[in-house]
């Protein structure tokens, strides 16, 4: 893939969006410019190629514009799957995830902006976390022995939620759940996808992702 063919990414590091299209497109060893956005200034760019201005948005060469996290996985993954993530899918728990979970997660992180009480919203996040660990109890990973799409898709709001109250989140009886988070977090593949670029200006050279 040229330079000019690459498709650009407009990315958000801290995002749990923006991390599971990353991690879909590392994986997948999909070539594209990043650009880090930084939210209180969203560069002209963003906001032309996607009226929802929300991270991540992947313009393809062709101009083709995928601004919904699981659908740049799945056109990364349909591109290239040399782990066979898309064997591993479960589209209701996700679901359940960016619907239920990630409500109880928003409220739970900031009550302020959300009027919220946050306990009550933690013990909502709970439950789903729960069933997570049921699941884990049986296999290593979400939907066998190999991380798949599933995992990738669940595993940054996981993420965010735990490192709300990293102590107490530590002593939840939930060890399966504890097991499979903690290998996420040291993977090579979330090293990877980690990096620290700085917030992208118009004019600025290319930074490669997946390179």
């Amino acid at each position: 893939m040229t330079n000019s063919a690459a498709p650009v990414l407009y990315s958000f590091r801290r995002c749990p969006y923006a991390m599971r299209a990353r991690l879909a497109l590392m994986v997948s060893e999909t070539r594209c410019q990043l650009r880090e956005v930084k939210l209180s200034e969203k560069p002209a760019a963003l906001i032309a190629a996607s009226a929802k201005a929300t991270v991540p948005v992947l313009v393809l060469p062709d101009g083709t514009v995928i601004d919904e996290s699981i659908d740049v996985m799945r056109w990364a993954l349909a591109r290239n799957d040399p782990e066979n993530w898309l064997n591993r899918d479960d589209p209701a728990l996700i679901a359940a995830n960016d619907r239920s979970f990630k409500h109880a997660l928003d409220r739970y992180k900031y009550p302020d902006r959300h009027r919220s009480k946050p306990l009550e919203h933690r013990e909502s996040g709970l439950e789903f976390l729960r069933e997570l660990d049921a699941r884990l109890a049986t296999a290593s990973q979400l939907c066998g022995a190999d991380r798949g799409l599933a995992d990738m898709a669940v595993f940054p709001f996981v993420r965010q939620f735990a490192a709300v109250d990293r102590e107490w989140f530590n002593t939840l009886p939930l060890p399966h759940l504890q097991r499979w988070l903690a290998g996420h977090l040291t993977s090579d593949l979330f090293a990877a996808i980690m990096m620290r670029p700085k917030p992208w200006a118009e004019g600025d050279a290319p930074i490669w992702f997946a390179d």
